[in-house]
C-alpha cells in the first residue's frame, strides 16, 4: 500500500517539520520505504510553502506524482492552489480557522480542524501544525501515534521546555482525529 500525501500552508507554519517527522516516524518502521520532498524556495515566510511524504510497502517510483491521495491545507490560498492536485475520493485536512471553504468537490472526504484557533487556546501559535499532525495521525493510522511521539520528542530534544506543549498539542489533534474517524 502506498500513501501519497502532500501538506501545504504558509512559510513558518511548520510544513516542513510535519512533513519531516511523518517522514522520520515513518522510517522508523521495518519495511516502508519512504520519501520526504520538501518545496523551498522564494515562498519560504508567508508565501505558500509545501512539501511530499510518500509511505510504501514497495519502492517509490515517482514521489512527485500528478496527483495526490491526501492533503494538508493550513491556509486558504494552499487550498486554493493545491486542491487540483488531490486525487478523486481523497483525503483532505483542512485548518478550519484559515481555510473558508474547504471542498468545492464533492468527491471528497474532509476532516476540519480549527488548528489556528486551538493552538492559541494552548498558549501558542506555532504548535498549530503538530495539533494537524496528531489529526492526520489519528484519522488515518498512517503510523502509529507512539512512533510519532517518540519521533517528535526526539526531534525537540535540542528544546525541552517546548516538549510538554507540544505533547499535549499532539494529543489535542489526535483525540480529534480519531474521533472523526469514528464518526466515519
Amino acid at each position: 500500500m502506498e500513501r501519497n500525501l502532500m501538506i501545504a500552508g504558509f512559510g513558518g507554519q511548520g510544513v516542513m517539520l510535519t512533513g519531516k517527522l511523518l517522514a522520520y516516524s515513518a522510517c522508523r518502521l521495518t519495511g516502508k520505504n519512504v520519501t520526504f520532498f520538501p518545496s523551498y524556495g522564494a515562498e519560504q515566510r508567508g508565501g505558500t510553502a509545501n512539501c511530499y511524504v510518500v509511505i510504501s510497502d514497495e519502492e517509490i517510483g515517482d514521489p512527485l506524482g500528478d496527483a495526490v491521495d491526501e492533503l494538508i491545507v493550513l491556509n486558504e490560498p494552499s487550498r486554493v492552489r493545491f486542491l487540483h492536485k488531490l486525487k478523486k475520493g481523497g483525503l483532505l485536512f483542512t485548518n478550519s480557522s484559515l481555510v473558508t471553504r474547504p471542498g468545492e468537490r464533492g468527491d471528497l472526504t474532509i476532516i476540519e480542524v480549527p488548528v489556528t484557533e486551538l493552538a492559541i487556546r494552548l498558549g501558542d501559535p506555532r504548535v498549530l501544525n503538530v495539533i494537524m499532525l496528531g489529526a492526520y495521525v489519528g484519522f488515518t493510522e498512517a503510523v502509529p501515534a507512539g512512533t510519532v511521539h517518540d519521533t517528535m520528542i526526539g526531534e525537540l530534544g535540542k528544546k525541552p521546555r517546548m516538549i510538554p506543549l507540544n505533547e499535549k498539542a499532539f494529543r489535542t489533534g489526535l483525540e480529534l482525529g480519531e474521533k472523526a474517524r469514528e464518526k466515519r
